[in-house]
């Protein structure tokens, strides 16, 4: 090698197109950090092993909703109807579980063993509708999931008209309130299924199509993949997800009623894309929506431990997402630049 090599910079590589690239990456888990360095210093009691686990079960049922609405985001669609659709899946099994005499709603009750299916058909159901509205007549999936978010409301009123259901099936009181040598069943349930989607999106022939769609739709077309079936998939699948974390939060929270889940569609779509995931489709995945969890969880739960007022912990949520949807948009377009450039 030459005298005046030695300083020359490494072929291919380039810190700024680096950062550029991976700048949806590296902002939500700076975020996160800071975040653990802040509340630790000012609350020495929020940094314990005690209350990493409160968190992770804060933000088990967020989760099971995210895992469905990671894979909507990464076609570049979106699920409005994910809350309504927990709710209406949490009734609907008590619907169909025995209540208390107390409890002055009509149901059919059933052995777990058909109750349990049957509500998991009713939310896939669901997300069917969804899909068929989107990838068959051709509606926007925004504006079809909102429509869904309506129906989802409705049949929840109409079953529960305003009382309170408490009783479900056995496995799932267990799965949602009970614990496995002191880890609770929600926290395993959240990471299996947030495991399950990893492997698909990253290790299936599925996970490359959700990709793709997301990417390059046409592109995606020429290459042969059915987009319409991709894109109805993961509508049914973010309306199983939903239903699963309806069912289970049932037992988690005590009770089913109206409106019970309608925050947690702010809160998975937060965690989707705070934690990196483009809306524009086809970049992030389920590692940035576990960053993400974390964010939103350690916010949440941090500013309880410094007591903050309520109403502004409110308004501190939507700054942070405010400032996540700059850097989504910011990274989309560096990326955008970098490729007409190239």
């Amino acid at each position: 090698m030459a005298d005046g090599d030695l300083g020359a910079k490494a072929p291919g590589f380039d810190l700024g197109r680096i950062f550029r690239d991976q700048l949806r990456n590296i902002a939500p888990f700076a975020t996160l950090i800071l975040l653990v360095g802040f509340f630790s210093i000012a609350a020495p009691s929020f940094a314990t092993l005690g209350n990493f686990e409160n968190i992770l079960q804060q933000v088990s049922i967020t989760a099971m909703i995210a895992v469905g609405l990671t894979f909507v985001i990464l076609t570049a669609e979106i699920d409005l109807s994910v809350g309504a659709i927990a709710n209406a899946t949490a009734i609907v099994l008590t619907f169909f579980t025995a209540q208390p005499d107390y409890v002055n709603i009509q149901n059919l009750p059933l052995p777990g063993v058909l109750a349990i299916p049957l509500t998991l058909i009713a939310c896939a159901g669901l997300g069917l509708i969804t899909a068929f509205g989107v990838t068959k007549i051709g509606i926007p999936s925004f504006i079809m999931t909102l429509a869904m978010m309506q129906i989802g409301a409705g049949l929840s009123a109409v079953l529960v008209r305003g009382q309170i259901a408490y009783n479900v099936p056995p496995i799932v009181r267990t799965l949602g309130s009970k614990t496995l040598y002191g880890v609770p069943w929600i926290i395993i349930v959240a990471a299996l299924m947030l495991l399950v989607a990893h492997l698909v999106l990253s290790h299936t022939r599925f996970g490359r199509y959700v990709y793709m769609v997301g990417g390059n739709r046409e592109a995606a077309e020429y290459s042969g993949v059915n987009v319409r079936f991709v894109t109805g998939a993961v509508m049914t699948i973010s309306a199983v997800c939903s239903g699963i974390a309806g069912m289970l939060g049932v037992a988690y929270f005590g009770s089913a009623q109206q409106n019970e889940f309608d925050t947690f569609l702010l809160d998975a779509i937060a965690a989707v894309v705070v934690g990196g995931t483009s809306l524009f489709g086809g970049r992030g995945g389920i590692g940035n929506t576990i960053v993400g969890l974390f964010v939103l969880g350690v916010l949440n739960n941090g500013l309880d431990y410094v007591k903050i007022d309520s109403f502004l912990k409110i308004l501190i949520r939507g700054v942070i997402l405010l400032v996540a949807l700059v850097i989504n948009i910011y990274a989309e377009r560096l990326r955008s630049t970098r490729t007409l450039n190239s």
